[in-house]
This record gives structure tokens, sequence and C-alpha cells, in this order.
């Protein structure tokens, strides 16, 4: 059993054996769609087109094909249902939260896009005892998700009206959030993130 990782590790250039860093010095610096070693795809389309891999390992294609320094290793003894959090969605999420910015007991918190990453942050935001954590997401089915997580309240951005949703988001908290996480990757999401955070 192997978890697919899209930063190699050859295990044998001075960089992979070094306990300072986790950088490749060999397939580390090449950003293909390709397969590392050859510059082919393992990948075609119902037409026989050449698909690309997504950050070297597609984990989200039911099934991929990879190159072995893109895999790691773990225990078969180690249960599946588990060995899924070591991913990137869930570290991310609630290292964001809990290390990265430091939440503090009693903060507000916005989340845009309620994804695994998004979902994750809200985690990891109640954990940490934020008061209020609002949600931002077009699919309204992910509001009843997320409160699991600790979502308090949800904004969908389509039912705002002519209100920006950093409008709203000052509204509710009168003023801005504490703290705010663009969990989608879109640098408009990222305007509306930082214009619904309080200014300091």
């Amino acid at each position: 059993m192997v978890v697919p990782v899209f930063h190699p590790n050859c295990r044998e250039c001075r960089d992979c054996k070094s306990q300072k860093g986790n950088g490749c010095s060999i397939f580390g610096d090449k950003l293909v769609a390709e397969m590392p070693r050859d510059g082919t795809s393992r990948f075609k389309g119902m037409n026989g087109e050449t698909l690309h891999h997504f950050l070297f390992v597609s984990s989200f294609s039911e099934y991929t094909v990879v190159d072995v320094v893109h895999v790691v290793k773990i225990s078969s003894e180690f249960p599946a249902e588990k060995a899924c959090l070591l991913s990137c969605g869930i570290s991310t999420g609630i290292g964001a939260a809990w290390k990265v910015a430091d939440i503090e007991e009693g903060s507000t918190v916005a989340i845009f896009g309620l994804g695994a990453v998004g979902l994750a942050v809200a985690e990891g935001a109640r954990l940490r005892g934020a008061s209020k954590i609002i949600g931002v997401d077009l699919n309204q089915e992910k509001f009843e998700i997320g409160k699991k997580f600790g979502v308090s309240e949800f904004i969908n951005p389509t039912t705002c009206g002519e209100k920006k949703v950093s409008e709203v988001i000052k509204e509710i908290t009168d003023g801005g959030v504490d703290y705010s996480f663009e969990c989608i990757g879109l640098a408009s999401l990222m305007e509306d993130a930082f214009n619904s955070s309080r200014m300091v």
C-alpha cells in the first residue's frame, strides 16, 4: 500500500538523504505533465488523445500510474480509511489554521471553498476555539457537511444579491473576520478573502 505524493523523493541523492529538508536534486526542479524519467504519458482519452498527469500523480482519477519517486510505501497494517488523512487536504487545512495562522480562542474565521482543504481548515479553527466559522461555497449541501467540522454560518455567493461576499461577512462579524482562508485557488476569491478580513 502506498500514498501518492507530488513532491518527489529519489531516496538516493544528497538532498533526499539529508535530514534538513525534503527537496530532491534529481527530480525536484522539474515541473512537467509527463512521467519524470521518459517524458511520456500513461493516459489516453476515449478518442486516443494523450492526457497528462496532474501534479505527477493524478490523484483525482480512480486509477493512476506514477513513477516510484512519487509514492511512499506504508505498512499494510495501517487502515486505508486512516491513511487517506495523510494526504494534502487534511494536513494542509488543519496546518494552515493551527500552525500557520495560529488561530486564537474566540477568533472569527471565513473559509472560501468547503472542499477537503476548506473543511480541514474549519476543523483546525474549531479545535483552536474559533467563536465563529463562516463557510463560503456555491454548493448549499456543503453547509450540512461543514457543520460537522465546526462551520457555524454559511454564505452562498449566488444568494447575496447586489452585495459582495466580503460585505456580507463584514456585516456578520462587525467589521471583518480575524482570519480568512481561500481554499480554491482563484485570484478573485483571494481578493474577496482579503477584503473580508478585519483591518488590525
